[in-house]
């Protein structure tokens, strides 16, 4: 999919509000701010490494037993890696390995693998149309993911024929932010757009629009799915917008073409 550019002025004036987890919140505003926009990192989701269990160091140590490995995020995958080189100085051949998303993808490439990427799309729901996820005769599926999570991914390649093994490595939270940090960036901050790049954030976001007199409903939002974008719409967002990709390059062009043509490039969202 090809990655719009954008210039170092095209997003002078704005303030984007950030509200993935660290580190990628930081990276990304940092792409912003060579767009010329300001920015505001603000997390709604944080994450925690869940201790090792004896069940998982049995799953890793026969990590041999199994034909396919996805990993559903960028941090699933950077926590399995490090695990998995505490057991495996060098991996099994013959699996495939997947990344649910291009950042996922990228992980696992820089550790030297050569992982399954969908043709489009950057969901789950892609990645079960690859051919490779088709058809199982038994075979053994593991899945590396937070300690709760979708589970469209276990359903469907079960329904196919596998054996999946979900292996849970971190937890999910919600910052607790004080009544002055949330009125700081809902209100003070006034964001011309906020980037909410799972449901878990944007349900983080409703619940703290709910529970304040600040809220975003009018500002240009961005998800990564059209399912969150209908999810968005339902809870009363009027701009939800899915990029051409959840590349950094592509979240920020998606900002300033849509921005500039809500307002004609005058400088302010209406």
């Amino acid at each position: 999919m090809a990655t719009l550019r954008t210039d170092s002025s095209s997003l002078a004036g704005r303030r984007v509000l950030i509200c993935r987890p660290e580190p990628e919140a930081s990276r990304l505003a940092r792409q912003f701010q060579a767009a010329g926009a300001q920015t505001r990192v603000f997390p709604l989701v944080q994450r925690e490494p869940l201790a090792e269990t004896p069940e998982r160091r049995a799953t890793l140590l026969s990590l041999d037993e199994f034909s396919h490995v996805i990993a559903v995020s960028p941090y699933a995958a950077r926590l399995l890696l490090e695990e998995l080189d505490t057991w495996w100085p060098q991996l099994p051949v013959g699996i495939n390995w997947y990344g649910v998303g291009a950042g996922t993808a990228r992980v696992l490439a820089e550790y030297g693998l050569k992982p399954h990427i969908p043709d489009e799309g950057w969901t789950s729901e892609a990645l079960l149309k690859l051919p490779s996820l088709a058809h199982f005769d038994g075979e053994r599926v593991l899945v590396a993911r937070g300690e709760e999570g979708r589970e469209l991914t276990r359903q469907t390649l079960e329904a196919r024929g596998a054996r999946v093994t979900i292996m849970p490595l971190y937890r999910r939270f919600c910052p607790d932010y004080s009544k002055k940090q949330i009125s700081t960036a809902l209100h003070d901050f006034s964001a011309d757009a906020v980037i909410a790049l799972s449901g878990e954030t944007l349900n983080n976001l409703i619940a703290l629009c709910a529970n304040c007199s600040h809220n975003l409903y009018d500002k240009l939002v961005i998800v990564p799915a059209r399912r969150i974008a209908d999810q968005a719409v339902a809870a009363g967002f009027n701009a939800p917008c899915i990029p051409g990709s959840l590349a950094d390059n592509d979240i920020v062009a998606a900002v300033a073409e849509h921005l500039t043509g809500r307002d004609g490039g005058s400088g302010k969202a209406k």
